[in-house]
């Protein structure tokens, strides 16, 4: 049997890891990030990854810091066939991978060169792309820099966000995957160097990056709430007070107001102008210190206050 390392953390991880294990290949050890504290409460929470591979009996190695780590050099001792990364969220040593004995390969939600790096959904969403997709490639120490095995592009919808859109590409990833490893055994492959004149880059978004600009089109904030749901959520700043903004819809509409302006407001809507004389219906949104709000029920509460001519956001 083919023996593999699988590296991953998020639920994005998960089905490939086991279409790995349904396809007969063996998986020999599971590298995940360390389990961390979620929520108010800081229950300590075990990645989806961790989950799964306790529950089909296949050994855990959780270093916080994978270079030089122990679990690192039990990596290098298993001298697998593959070592396979989803979303890992670890740069992987050079001895690392040359410890493989055909092939470490990475499977990466973005259509590369574009959107190397931590957020290639969050990007690809929020810069209103069309589309998005998977690429297998080889690893190498550059950050997402490596020779493309195979690729398959998908659509993004108007109503997609970020989790729709990571569950849509981990079943497309699994299925990339494994057509493609039979080649890479039989060197039945050509691999394809990226263009670097065509890089783009999607660091992991900073929590500064996280308010919206409603200068922007109407559109563009509509997809940045979008690219920012489930987490970290976007927010605004709305008569001075921090609000957190989980779904809005462009409005076929526009307006002559200021970006941030009220310009409709009744018992179920809110709308709001923003670029270039575009309009953005809230449509729940999160007070501070509150639980979500239908905007009906934002409207009945904290948001009686407003009018129609009234900038809230600037």
């Amino acid at each position: 049997m083919t023996t593999i390392v699988f590296m991953g953390t998020p639920e994005f991880a998960v089905p490939v890891l086991q279409g790995l294990v349904d396809n007969d290949y063996d998986v020999v050890a599971a590298v995940t990030q360390p389990d961390r504290p979620v929520g108010r409460k800081h229950k300590i929470q075990q990645t989806p990854v961790k989950k799964l591979a306790v529950s089909l009996k296949i050994p855990v190695f959780q270093p916080a810091k994978l270079s030089g780590s122990a679990e690192m050099q039990r990596v290098i001792d298993l001298h697998p066939d593959f070592i396979v990364t989803a979303a890992y969220g670890q740069f992987l040593p050079t001895k690392m991978l040359n410890a493989v004995k055909i092939a470490a390969v990475n499977v990466h939600g973005s259509l590369l060169p574009k959107y190397r790096g931590g957020a290639p959904v969050q990007y690809a969403i929020m810069n209103g792309d069309k589309e998005t997709g998977i690429s297998l490639i080889y690893m190498v120490k550059k950050m997402d820099a490596g020779d493309i095995l195979a690729q398959k592009a998908i659509p993004i919808e108007d109503d997609d966000d970020t989790e729709s859109m990571f569950h849509k590409l981990s079943i497309v990833g699994r299925g990339v995957l494994l057509q493609t490893l039979p080649k890479i055994i039989s060197g039945d492959i050509q691999a394809t160097p990226q263009d670097a004149d065509k890089v783009v880059f999607s660091p992991n978004i900073k929590p500064e990056e996280e308010e919206l600009d409603f200068n922007q089109s109407a559109f563009l904030v509509d997809a940045k709430v979008r690219a920012l749901r489930p987490d970290p959520g976007a927010y605004a700043m709305l008569n001075g007070k921090r609000v957190k903004i989980w779904q809005t819809a462009v409005v076929d509409d526009s307006t002559t107001a200021v970006p941030g302006t009220v310009v409709k407001k009744d018992k179920h809507d809110l709308y709001l102008a923003a670029g270039n004389g575009s309009v953005l219906s809230l449509l729940e949104v999160q007070p501070a210190g509150k639980p979500k709000q239908a905007i009906t029920d934002y409207l009945n509460g904290s948001g009686q206050s407003l009018k129609v001519g009234q900038q809230v956001i600037k």
